[in-house]
């Protein structure tokens, strides 16, 4: 490729990013009247948010609707061209359907209109033509209409998706603000892949019972050795009376105190222990565990309840095994 080529496609490249620009700068100015009506009523919805379309529309719908159900607004996509053939059977009379289309001259839609009718759902429209069948057939009409497409022929939906496509996020993030969604509700959603592994909580991988490096505050010095090698987590918990944890010893601490080459006869656990160790609660999320120890400089963080109790132990290997880090 010479030096030429490369310059016009590169003019090419930013052309049509500077015109699916503006089109959203222009969708942000317009009033959002409708999109906030839009926004309510699938807020309130007692069904599910079924988001139709065909074509271009109907991959852009597809993409709206695995948003919606993926941040706390359950949906399912509608192909359609394929809804006269049984599938509008998926719609429920607590539903709201949103259908997307450029045009607005969609004849599925048209066909399906008596049966959405006697249904009694709400019908929004995001058209990029108001004066449609559509836009005169919806409750709610949301205006994503662009000046040009970026395509030079006018033919290939670039813009117009690109509108349709953002005012779908804008409207799914909205919807998430208004149901207080959380990252752990995300997880919930997203079980598999990185997201997935990012948002476990600590208790999904927390090592329990035997596993945990644990002695009381009575224990000699050479039993908390013991039990810091035995379980070889580098830390081990101590304990009072009450089973709370009241501090710790790790490997950093044992090389410490025999540097100072002390007579160490008679120590036990309460006399060579670090007071108020770093803790975390069992329902958090790894990545706050992760932060911890990075803020900290540890590899460990004992789980505990409200009393604190110890219930588990997380280790930075722990973490690793989990694909957390």
């Amino acid at each position: 490729m010479n030096t030429d080529q490369a310059d016009k496609i590169e003019h090419d490249l930013i052309h049509v990013l500077d015109i699916e620009a503006l089109a959203l700068k222009t969708l942000a100015k317009r009033k959002l009247s409708s999109a906030i009506e839009a926004v309510d009523t699938m807020f309130r919805c007692q069904g599910k948010v079924a988001v139709a379309g065909t074509g271009k529309s109907g991959i852009i719908a597809q993409k709206i609707s695995s948003t919606l159900s993926s941040s706390g607004t359950p949906s399912f996509f509608i192909r359609l061209e394929e809804a006269a053939h049984g599938d509008i059977g998926m719609l429920d009379k607590n539903d709201v359907l949103l259908v997307i289309s450029n045009s607005g001259a969609s004849r599925a839609f048209k066909s399906l209109l008596p049966f959405v009718r006697r249904l009694g759902i709400p019908v929004i429209a995001m058209v990029g033509t108001t004066n449609s069948d559509l836009g005169h057939n919806a409750d709610i009409v949301i205006d994503v209409s662009v000046d040009q497409e970026a395509c030079p022929l006018g033919l290939v939906p670039t813009a117009s998706s690109t509108a349709a496509l953002a005012m779908g996020d804008a409207m799914a993030i909205a919807l998430l603000q208004r149901h207080g969604f959380t990252p752990e509700d995300y997880a919930i959603r997203h079980p598999g892949g990185s997201l997935g592994r990012r948002l476990k909580r600590v208790k999904d991988v927390m090592a329990t019972g035997d596993r945990i490096p644990r002695v009381d505050v009575e224990t000699p010095l050479y039993d908390v050795i013991l039990e810091l090698s035995e379980k070889r987590l580098g830390v081990v918990a101590i304990e009072d009376e009450m089973g709370c944890l009241v501090g710790v010893f790790s490997n950093g601490d044992l090389s410490r105190l025999f540097e100072r080459k002390l007579d160490h006869s008679g120590l036990t656990a309460e006399k060579i222990m670090v007071r108020d160790p770093k803790t975390i609660a069992p329902d958090r999320l790894c990545e706050h565990a992760v932060h911890l120890m990075q803020q900290h400089a540890i590899t460990a963080l004992f789980v505990v309840d409200d009393a604190n109790r110890i219930i588990g132990i997380v280790h930075l290997h722990d973490l690793l095994k989990a694909e957390i880090i």
